[in-house]
């Protein structure tokens, strides 16, 4: 029977994650950039003022909400929880193992394009938006499956059957990719750095995430405010410290990424179009898995902020992936490839280096290239890295999975999702089946199809929104605002914005 799942499993995932779904992924991107006008890039002082810019400026942005709504950087920091995860760290090292260093370009690629289907998600999130019997915002994918490509013609129903597989597909996937591996790499790490037995840091996480999941988004969003901005903060000077002391290999690692990338040198020598290939794929595919955009994730946090313009948030979307696979999967890729591991003339990485042996995973890649420079520290250093990442995805995957459930089951049943999950966690620091991860990884892809179907059907819509937010906000138009297909909440919010209390 377990021969018969892995096999039925094996194929499902070699088409959610083949080049048909990240072919699908990349033209969603580039054309939602064509028909917004390229804003990731003409706009960028534009975001870039409005979202880590803002944070600086606008009460708004950080001010903690009396209602149940969250602030504008308590979405980004939940939604980054979600998605800085081990992917970050040991998905980007793998990459460059099995790929090359050509995979880092097409991370990048796929990354620049991405952000627009990032900013899609986010603008129809907050556009189908509504309040539910808790008075708390719900929005997502499910919610603009159902109410925006319903209401086109003959596709009600086809509507409402992709928005419960979207729905099934991500209350599933959270217990997976969102939980049981997140736990499983913090409980190895912490066993392999420190010795502690899994057990132990299953239950001590069960205890930790508990006491924070059991009590809401609220919650959720003022622990990740926290734990994210300095997790990240502290990653990035630990790899800019190896960056700067290796600042003379730079230019060769840029060398070595643009030829790896076209099949200049291909991989390991060997035949240039399967070096190629192998490096589009998995630099395509690391940077979907870093920063889950076309996934429909992160959307549901992003739907909870108290923004009223679906543009604002949808920047916010922007700066996610930037910040996620821009910066800290650069900065990974940068510590592996200017630790000397990998070979920048051939693209092979050496199958054992100053005597340690080198996983082709890319499991133990970051943490040999740190321990190269800080020693024993490095490796704790990225133990406790990992950890950090790797819970605060669980934070985050824990409220997608709630929105999920409150869609097929309603509001009371999420308390008992919420228990069920927090129990999970131990099974995830103790389970070694490697099946789990393989099912929870194609689960997490399968939520992309209806996804990405509804995107591209309502890319008119978000195109329409993009241009008004611009002829007003931009171009200093004096027209009506587009915030909200339901007419009381437009009203309402038209009229907030009016009196600038945007």
């Amino acid at each position: 029977m377990i021969d018969i799942i892995t096999a039925i499993n094996s194929a499902v995932n070699n088409f959610v994650w083949g080049p048909p779904m990240l072919v699908l992924m990349g033209v969603t991107g580039v054309l939602m950039t064509i028909l917004t006008g390229v804003f990731q890039f003409r706009r960028i002082g534009h975001w870039l003022k409005n979202t880590i810019g803002a944070i600086f400026s606008d009460k708004n942005v950080l001010g903690h909400t009396k209602d149940k709504s969250i602030s504008q950087f308590q979405s980004l920091c939940t939604a980054l929880a979600a998605t800085v995860g081990t992917g970050n760290i040991v998905g980007v090292a793998g990459a460059i193992a099995a790929g090359g260093p050509g995979a880092v370009f097409w991370m990048w690629a796929i990354a620049l394009f991405s952000m627009m289907t990032n900013y899609s998600e986010n603008v129809l999130g907050i556009f189908y938006r509504r309040k539910n019997a808790n008075d708390e915002w719900s929005g997502g994918a499910m919610y603009y499956l159902r109410d925006g490509l319903g209401s086109k013609p003959h596709c009600k129903t086809i509507g409402a059957i992709l928005a419960v597989l979207f729905s099934i597909f991500c209350f599933l996937a959270s217990f997976g990719i969102g939980n049981m591996t997140q736990v499983n790499s913090i409980a190895g790490n912490m066993n392999t750095a420190f010795g502690v037995p899994t057990w132990i840091s299953g239950i001590v996480i069960l205890v930790l995430a508990g006491l924070v999941i059991i009590g809401g988004l609220k919650r959720i969003a003022a622990v990740t405010e926290k734990i994210v901005p300095f997790m990240v903060i502290l990653y990035i000077f630990g790899s800019l410290f190896i960056f700067f002391t290796h600042i003379t290999s730079v230019p060769a690692v840029f060398g070595a990424i643009f030829k790896g990338a076209f099949g200049m040198k291909a991989v390991g020598g060997g035949i240039v179009g399967y070096g190629i290939k192998t490096a589009v794929v998995l630099g395509m595919k690391r940077g979907v898995f870093s920063n889950e955009a076309g996934l429909g994730s992160s959307v549901m946090v992003h739907s909870n902020s108290n923004v009223r313009e679906p543009v604002r948030q949808g920047m916010w979307g922007i700066f996610e992936v930037f910040a996620d696979t821009i910066v800290v999967c650069t900065l990974t890729a940068f510590t592996v490839l200017t630790s000397g591991i990998v070979d920048l003339e051939t693209g092979i990485t050496a199958e054992t280096f100053n005597g340690i042996a080198i996983s082709s995973s890319g499991s133990n890649i970051v943490s040999t290239a740190f321990s190269m420079q800080f020693g024993q520290i490095g490796s704790w250093f990225v133990a406790v890295a990992i950890a950090l990442f790797a819970f605060s995805t669980v934070l985050g995957w824990s409220h997608y999975g709630s929105k999920a459930c409150e869609f097929l089951f309603k509001e009371k049943a999420v308390m008992v999702y919420r228990v069920i999950f927090v129990i999970a966690i131990f099974g995830g620091a103790v389970m070694g089946d490697n099946l789990a991860w393989d099912i929870a990884d194609t689960l997490n892809g399968l939520m992309a199809i209806p996804n990405l179907i509804g995107v591209l059907v309502l890319s008119p819509l978000v195109a329409a929104i993009t241009k008004n937010y611009i002829d007003r906000i931009i171009h200093g138009k004096d027209i009506e605002p587009m915030l909200s297909v339901f007419p009381d909440i437009q009203a309402k919010h038209a009229e907030e914005v009016k009196k600038g209390a945007e």
